[in-house]
């Protein structure tokens, strides 16, 4: 999915048109999976959050960090890419999260980032960067719901795992 025109024809028996008809089916897929998010409760099904990120950024050479604005019957407002980064990191800033939240009247976000190297698992800076969010959000009265991490070997949500408490004892 992730290939270019060029390294795609290199496959034998592969031309530029059989590339179109791929990337097309491909951002249908991500079309339809969007459109149910915004027509569902996001929680209607959780499998729908994890396989329209798997479809958005899970391929991605690059990571990225993306918000899912929700409304108070949490249906999607919009997913928004906030920031890009390189290969191995993202600069997130909280501010800027809180800013998109509050300009799109959420209710509530789940926020999801890729790992390109193939590990979902959460590093240090994550598991900071998931309390620093919740705590702003919490100022405002918008519950961070989820915090996903995909990646091409795999996906991991912060919320399945038990670690979204952000009270400090």
């Amino acid at each position: 999915m992730a290939s270019s025109p060029a390294e795609f024809t290199r496959i034998h028996g592969m031309g530029l048109s059989k590339w179109s008809q791929i990337q097309t089916a491909y951002g249908l897929v991500k079309r339809s999976l969007e459109d149910t998010l915004s027509q569902n409760s996001i929680f209607s099904s959780s499998g729908h959050v994890k396989e329209f990120l798997q479809a958005k950024i899970g391929g991605l050479p690059h990571e990225v960090f993306v918000c899912l604005h929700l409304d108070s019957n949490l249906h999607l407002i919009e997913c928004q890419e906030l920031f890009r980064g390189s290969i191995t990191q993202t600069a997130v800033y909280p501010r800027e999260v809180l800013k998109e939240a509050l300009s799109r009247n959420a209710s509530a976000i789940i926020v999801a980032h890729n790992h390109p190297s193939g590990n979902p698992l959460p590093s240090k800076t994550d598991q900071t960067l998931n309390k620093t969010l919740a705590k702003a959000l919490q100022l405002v009265d918008i519950p961070l719901l989820d915090h996903c991490i995909v990646s091409s070997r795999g996906f991991f949500s912060f919320s399945e795992s038990g670690i979204m408490n952000v009270e400090e004892n």
